[in-house]
């Protein structure tokens, strides 16, 4: 997420406090010391970094990529796609559509807007049937909905605008936390992905995954310390009896903020051997992707055939407001890594920027302006999550001002 270390800062704040009402300064200072020196959990050796493109899970050859590696598997992967597809349109007898791309970042509870976005998208009428679309945390609890289409829309907001803190997470007593993986339990919010991501969305996403789509995540592999793209509908279309599972594990993955939400365990296999993963929020890489760089687009097939448009909507603003900061070692922390944080997200825009602009992919750009002003006290408050959906669902249904460049940048 876009608040990723922030959110460590406040968590950590947040418990902190609670320990020296009931016990005092001396115990929440003990209890900060002892974040370093508690016992190790328990899990499965990691795989040999040298062996990491080489692991499978499900036995599925092409369920997941990474960056860092060789990009000829994830370069076959999008080969593959536009042969689909091509052979989808000719079926059907009509003309290979314009290429639209999505790329959802992460934002925490601020993923009120983009699905904001979707909606109204889809009451303006203007909203496109995505050749790709892509999450990172927040958004990739976004980003099925968005690849499956407006039929989804009404539960997209009714997710974002009736949950709470309850629906995401549960504190852990603070001895508890510091003894375990993080500081709270992300059960209710494993519980809220299985009851939207079911079988019939699953479905879905492998329908259209034979028809040439393609729907992505990215995690990090906290191991090997790279960014993993999972293939979602790769893994729909499998059918293993332990897809739909599998997905909802990726999902939680994205969107698990380090020692704020517990990490996501992936069982991995190779020559022989099983080995443990230990994968956390994507956004500790990257906020927000569209494809490996190293892809050139523009020599892929059937490329040539239409216009390419990249939409990226940035859930978070591009800027951190002013406020006085006081003096003492965690608010000056929490502001200065929420500066970092949110330097590191428009970075990440031009990098997007760059990419597209070599590969003759047009660039639109959403993300929360500063005439939104509501108030923002606590992560996952219901008023303020649903004042965002609507300010983007407002600004999206009369025809979105998409930006045509990163902020700073002469349009």
């Amino acid at each position: 997420m876009s608040v990723l270390r922030e959110a460590f800062f406040k968590g950590i704040a947040v418990r902190l406090r609670s320990v020296h009402a009931i016990a005092g300064p001396a115990v929440g200072t003990l209890c900060l010391l002892g974040l370093a020196g508690c016992g190790q959990l328990g899990r499965d050796p990691p795989e040999p970094v040298a062996d990491i493109s080489r692991t499978t899970v499900l036995d599925l050859s092409n369920a997941r990529y990474f960056i860092e590696g060789d990009p000829a598997p994830i370069v076959a992967e999008y080969r593959r796609a536009y042969a689909r597809e091509e052979a989808y349109f000719t079926s059907v007898h009509r003309p290979l559509p314009d290429a639209n791309y999505l790329a959802i970042s992460g934002g925490g509870d601020n993923g009120a807007f983009g699905a904001g976005i979707l909606v109204g998208w889809s009451e303006h009428g203007s909203r496109p049937r995505f050749k790709a679309v892509t999450g990172v945390s927040a958004g990739a609890l976004l980003a099925p909905f968005a690849f499956v289409g407006p039929q989804d829309d009404q539960a997209l907001a009714e997710i974002l605008t009736n949950i709470d803190q309850k629906n995401v997470f549960e504190k852990r007593p603070i001895f508890a936390a510091i003894a375990s993986d993080a500081l709270t339990d992300t059960t209710p919010l494993t519980e809220l992905i299985a009851r939207y991501v079911d079988e019939r969305m699953v479905a879905d996403i492998a329908r259209e995954y034979g028809r040439g789509r393609l729907l992505f995540i990215a995690t990090t592999n906290l191991d090997a310390g790279q960014s993993v793209i999972w293939n979602i509908g790769a893994i729909a279309q499998s059918r293993h009896p332990d897809a739909v599972k599998l997905i909802r594990r990726i999902l939680l993955a994205s969107a698990s903020i380090p020692a704020i939400f517990p990490p996501v365990m992936f069982d991995v296999t190779y020559d022989g051997g099983t080995y443990q993963e230990l994968h956390v929020d994507g956004g500790a890489i990257s906020q927000a992707f569209l494809y490996p760089p190293t892809i050139a687009l523009g020599k892929l097939g059937g490329i040539g055939k239409r216009s390419r448009t990249a939409y990226i909507i940035r859930n978070g603003k591009v800027r951190v407001d002013a406020a006085p900061t006081e003096r003492r070692t965690l608010p000056i922390a929490t502001r200065a890594v929420s500066a970092l944080t949110t330097s590191n997200g428009v970075g990440d825009l031009y990098r997007l920027y760059t990419t597209t602009k070599r590969d003759g992919v047009g660039f639109r750009l959403a993300f929360i302006e500063d005439d939104f002003k509501a108030a923002h006290e606590n992560e996952f408050d219901r008023t303020y999550m649903t004042q965002l959906f609507e300010y983007g669902r407002a600004k999206a249904r009369s025809g979105y001002p998409w930006r045509q460049a990163p902020p700073g940048l002469a349009e």
